[in-house]
C-alpha cells in the first residue's frame, strides 16, 4: 500500500513539476487542505480557518510537508514521498531556511488559501531571514490536476454516492408531517456515519415548506406541514472524497404547482444530463437546463449555476455556471452534478441532483435515485 502511494504521490508531483517550469515558478507553497491531501495524502483536516495542518513546499527537485509536533507521525506514516519537517514557532521560520537553501527566488502561493495576515508573516520571516523572494500568487493549479478522476478516485465517490443513497431510502419514509427540519437532518447525519462514512461532505440540508426556497436553508426548528415541498440534501465522505445528492419530496398529496415546478425541473436536467458531452463550453451545459426553465416561465427563479465538480472537494472545479468569467471546456474524466433548480420565494422550491461522470462519449449518470412518480 505504500509504495502505491508513493507511486501516486510521484505522478502528482511530477505533472505539478511541469506546470511550475510552465509558470516559471521555482517552487508552490501549498495551503489548501484538499490540494495537499491530494499532492501528499496527508489526510488531516482543519476545523476552523486560523489552524493549519501544514503546508507543502515544493520544488523541481525538493517536496517538504511542514507541519508541527501534533501531525508529525501522521504526516510521516501518510506521505512517504515528502520529507516531514517539524516547526516549533511556527512556519515562517522554517519556510525561510528553506527558501534560502534551496535558492528559491520566485515562489508561487494558494491566493485563495493563504490568509492576509499569514502572507505578511511569511513575507516578513523570510524578509528578517535575508531571503529575497517574489511571492507570485496563483489560483487553480492544483486543481487543475484534481479535475480529471482517476478510475480509483471514481470508485471511491460510487461509494460514497452508493451510501448517500442507501441512507436516503432509509430516511425518506421517516418525512412525515411534525418532525423538525432539524431532526431529519440529525437522521441523516447519524445514519451517514453509522453507515461508514469516514465524515460528511457537507451538513445535510432539510428546507421545508416556504424554507424550501432557499437553496441553502440551514435546518432549524420549522416543523413539517402536510402539502409542504422538502428538499433534501445530503452527501457521504469516504477516504476524502464526496458525494453530494439531492431529491425533493412532497408531504401528502402535490399540488398543481409542485407538479408544475417539479416536472419541469426534471426536464430541465434531463436534457442537460442526455446533452452534455466533453468539450462543450460550461456555460453551454447550464444553457441546456437554463432553456427548459425559462421557457415554463420560471427563469428568474433559477438563480445559481447549473453544477458544480467533486472531489476531495464537494465544490471543485469545473462550474457549470452561465457567467462568461467563469467558462470552461468540460473535460472527459471529470465528476460534476447536474442539479437545476426552481425557488419560489413564500411558496417553496424544488431540486433535482446528480452526480455524472463523463467519458468520451457521453455523460454517466452515477444516481441510481429515481424521482417522484406524479400522475
Amino acid at each position: 500500500m505504500a509504495d502505491m502511494q508513493t507511486s501516486l504521490q510521484t505522478t502528482r508531483l511530477a505533472s505539478l513539476r511541469t506546470l511550475l517550469a510552465e509558470k516559471e515558478l521555482d517552487a508552490l507553497l501549498v495551503s489548501g487542505p484538499e490540494n495537499r491531501r491530494f499532492l501528499s495524502g496527508f489526510s488531516a483536516r482543519e476545523e476552523m480557518l486560523a489552524e493549519s495542518c501544514g503546508s507543502l513546499l515544493i520544488s523541481a527537485g525538493a517536496a517538504y510537508l511542514l507541519t508541527d509536533f501534533r501531525y508529525r507521525d501522521w504526516a510521516a506514516r501518510e506521505a512517504p514521498a515528502f520529507e516531514v519537517l517539524t516547526y516549533q514557532a511556527g512556519l515562517g521560520d522554517t519556510l525561510a531556511g528553506l527558501l534560502k537553501e534551496l535558492g528559491i527566488r520566485r515562489l508561487g502561493f494558494e491566493a485563495g488559501y493563504l490568509t492576509c495576515r499569514s502572507y505578511e508573516r511569511l513575507a516578513g520571516d523570510a524578509l528578517q531571514a535575508g531571503v529575497e523572494v517574489e511571492w507570485s500568487p496563483r489560483e487553480g493549479m492544483v486543481e487543475s490536476l484534481r479535475e480529471v478522476k482517476t478510475p480509483e478516485e471514481a470508485a471511491l465517490m460510487r461509494r460514497a454516492l452508493a451510501l448517500t443513497e442507501a441512507v436516503f431510502r432509509e430516511v425518506a419514509p421517516l418525512v412525515t408531517p411534525g418532525l423538525t427540519e432539524r431532526r431529519v437532518a440529525w437522521e441523516i447525519e447519524r445514519r451517514l456515519r453509522e453507515g461508514g462514512a469516514h465524515g460528511l461532505a457537507f451538513s445535510p440540508i432539510v428546507a421545508a415548506g416556504p424554507n424550501s426556497a432557499r437553496p441553502h436553508h440551514h435546518p432549524g426548528d420549522y416543523a413539517l406541514r402536510e402539502g409542504d415541498p422538502v428538499i433534501l440534501d445530503l452527501g457521504a465522505r469516504l477516504e476524502g472524497y464526496c458525494a453530494d445528492l439531492t431529491r425533493t419530496l412532497c408531504l401528502g398529496p402535490p399540488s398543481d404547482r409542485f407538479r408544475e415546478v417539479y416536472r419541469t425541473v426534471r426536464e430541465a436536467q434531463r436534457r442537460a444530463e442526455a446533452g452534455i458531452v466533453p468539450g462543450m463550453m460550461s456555460d453551454a451545459a447550464d444553457a441546456l437546463a437554463r432553456e427548459v426553465i425559462m421557457a415554463a416561465g420560471y427563469g428568474e427563479a433559477f438563480g445559481h449555476s447549473l453544477g458544480h465538480g467533486v472531489g476531495l472537494a464537494v465544490h471543485e472545479a469545473p462550474s457549470l455556471s452561465p457567467y462568461k468569467d467563469r467558462v470552461t471546456p468540460l473535460k472527459a474524466g471529470s465528476i460534476f452534478t447536474v442539479e437545476p433548480g426552481i425557488y419560489l420565494t413564500g411558496w417553496g422550491g424544488v431540486r433535482l441532483e446528480d452526480m455524472v461522470l463523463l467519458h468520451e462519449d457521453r455523460a454517466e449518470v452515477l444516481t441510481s435515485l429515481g424521482f417522484l412518480e406524479l400522475e
